[in-house]
């Protein structure tokens, strides 16, 4: 029972309303009853409404705060690496030793994708958009490993997860390789998840692959600062698909067409058109002029976040990958990586960016860094979704194991009211 009550006045009546209080945040009124009185809620874009219970990740905005099952993001990015933090994700706590073990094994050994999955790429024309392809191949999974799909068997949502987490980045190089025409890199377990990557994205059957560990880091970071982002456009997707019964692989479908979204995962891909749009480090103060004007259609792309009003958590970490990896490859002299460094300094010290908190955000670093490592543009969305694999299973399972409904948003309707239907000879 709410120990809390909230009072809604309609007309000369009076509904009382249960007042639930969480861990943390702000408190949550119930308002399921309301149906039964003739009254629906009205919030576009779900901006204040509380669609589920979750104990996985937690924001507060306004503080600047990220906390996975508790932890803060900054703690384990700084300490943790990213199938760790998948593995807390998944069953709530950090693996012990023998734990962790235990799952990067798991994963290693699902690495590999069914052969005639290859031949499912051929399907696709070359200059298909990378996310396209995503979308068709994860969901096609479900064709290939159908015995792993009875969500309700633990086992089998388990089975899936592990498939998941281990052949997505599998997948996503796959769908680099096909659009450049290279043949398709098999994975290696001896490799890290980060490595491992880099290898079948760049490896070539023709020499052993030699992977830079500041690189491979980067890479561990930018999956792990992207695993999880609480109740989102694309994990309110999935958790939507999933109550009505879909199969594992077609739920991470959707979230990964969800993702693909400009004003979702295409974040970092903005980032780095807008450098292009620049063009030159003469040009910056042209277009800080234009950010500034509220009548130019102009943005900076990665300053600033719709949830974080204060500064972005995962940023700070970001960075630091970002100063290691263009140290590292020398390339403080790039031109476009000259005008992302020299927007930073802008953003950090123009009085006008602090006073609005238009701070580089997660997007606007790892946007950096993928152009660094040489991942063309177009792939950033699928390294997104790679990486927000685990928290889309997380939220899928943690559904999926409790009581739930199907997913049914009501509506505000505008249109017609009731009208007799007019044979063709005689409208107007």
């Amino acid at each position: 029972m709410a120990e809390k009550k909230a009072q809604l006045t309609i007309g000369d009546t009076t509904h009382e309303l249960p007042v639930y209080s969480g861990s943390l945040g702000p408190d949550v009124i119930d308002v399921r009853e309301l149906t039964s009185k003739g009254f629906f809620t009205f919030d576009p874009g779900f901006v204040s409404t509380a669609a589920c219970e979750s104990k996985i990740t937690f924001i507060d905005g306004a503080k600047g705060v990220l906390l996975h099952r508790g932890y803060p993001i900054e703690q384990l990015a700084e300490q943790s690496d990213y199938l760790e933090v998948c593995y807390l994700l998944m069953y709530g706590d950090l693996p012990t030793t023998e734990q962790k073990a235990k799952f990067i094994a798991t994963i290693k050994n699902h690495t590999m994708v069914h052969e005639q999955l290859r031949n499912f790429f051929n399907g696709f024309r070359r200059d298909a958009h990378p996310m396209a392809i995503m979308c068709g191949v994860v969901g096609a999974l479900s064709a290939f490993y159908h015995d792993s799909l009875d969500i309700s068997n633990e086992h089998h949502r388990e089975i899936a997860a592990f498939r998941l987490i281990s052949k997505m980045p599998t997948l996503a190089a796959m769908v680099y390789k096909y659009s450049i025409g290279q043949p398709f890199m098999y994975p290696r377990n001896d490799l890290s998840y980060g490595e491992n990557f880099l290898h079948m994205m760049f490896g070539t059957p023709c020499e052993e692959s030699n992977i830079n560990p500041v690189l491979a880091r980067a890479m561990d970071r930018i999956f792990l600062l992207h695993a999880d982002h609480e109740q989102n456009a694309s994990t309110s997707t999935v958790r939507l698909a999933g109550s009505s019964g879909a199969n594992p692989f077609a739920c991470i479908a959707s979230g990964i067409a969800a993702l693909w979204g400009p004003a979702h995962g295409g974040a970092n891909e903005a980032v780095l058109n807008m450098l292009e749009e620049i063009g030159d480090e003469k040009h910056i103060d042209t277009f800080i002029a234009r950010a500034k004007d509220k009548d130019d259609p102009f943005r900076l792309m990665g300053f600033g976040h719709r949830v974080y009003k204060n500064f972005d958590p995962r940023a700070k970490v970001m960075k630091q990958s970002c100063d290691e990896v263009l140290e590292e490859l020398g390339l403080e002299n790039d031109p476009l990586l000259k005008i992302a460094k020299r927007l930073e300094k802008i953003a950090l010290e123009d009085e006008y960016f602090v006073k609005r908190k238009l701070y580089p955000n997660v997007d606007f670093y790892s946007g950096i860094i993928l152009k660094a490592i040489g991942i063309p543009t177009e792939m950033f969305t699928v390294i997104f979704a790679t990486g927000r694999t685990p928290g889309w299973i997380a939220h899928w399972h943690e559904m999926i194991s409790g009581p739930y409904r199907i997913g049914r948003p009501r509506q505000l309707y505008t249109g017609s009211e009731k009208r007799d239907f007019v044979p063709v000879d005689k409208r107007k």
